[in-house]
C-alpha cells in the first residue's frame, strides 16, 4: 500500500479542504459583508417582519374575522412570490439587509418566484437546509439568500 494520502471525492464529509469551506462558497460568493450567504437568524426576522405585516393589514381590513387568518396568508404568499420576482426584497428582507438572488445572475424573475413562494409556504421545504443555507426552496429555484 502507498503512503499517499487517500484522495476523497470533493464533498465528502471527512475532506479536510471541505472542512474550511464557508456557505456560499462554491457560488463564488464572500465568507462575510456584502454579497455572502444571509444567516439564519437573519432570514428567520426577515420572515417574521413580513408575517407581522401582512397579519396587519388583514386585521385592519378583516377586523380580526376568520378571513382574516386566510388573508394574512395570502398576503403573505403575494407579497413574497411579487417582491422577490420583481426586486429580490420583501419588506423584511429589506429591513434586514438582504435579498434573494438567482445562483446564475439573472433576475429571480415571476416564475422561479412562484415555485420558491409556494415552497415556502408549505413550511418544511424552507428547514431542510443545506451545507450553503439553502431550502429545499431555494435549491429548487435556484437562488440563495445573501447579504445586500
Amino acid at each position: 500500500m502507498s503512503d499517499q494520502a487517500v484522495r476523497r471525492p470533493a464533498g465528502d464529509p471527512r475532506d479536510p479542504a471541505d472542512a474550511e469551506s464557508y456557505p456560499g462558497q462554491k457560488f463564488g460568493l464572500p465568507e462575510e459583508g456584502p454579497r455572502s450567504a444571509a444567516g439564519v437568524g437573519r432570514r428567520l426576522g426577515a420572515l417574521v417582519i413580513d408575517w407581522f405585516a401582512c397579519l396587519a393589514i388583514a386585521y385592519a381590513i378583516f377586523h380580526g374575522s376568520r378571513d382574516g387568518q386566510l388573508a394574512t396568508t395570502a398576503f403573505f404568499g403575494a407579497e413574497t412570490w411579487l417582491l422577490t420576482a420583481l426586486t429580490g426584497y420583501t419588506l423584511g428582507k429589506r429591513l434586514l439587509g438582504i435579498r434573494v438572488a438567482r445562483i446564475d445572475g439573472v433576475p429571480v424573475g415571476f416564475g422561479m418566484g412562484l415555485l420558491r413562494t409556494v415552497l415556502l409556504l408549505l413550511v418544511v421545504p424552507p428547514l431542510v437546509l443545506d451545507k450553503d443555507l439553502r431550502g429545499l426552496h431555494d435549491r429548487a429555484a435556484r437562488t440563495i439568500v445573501i447579504r445586500s
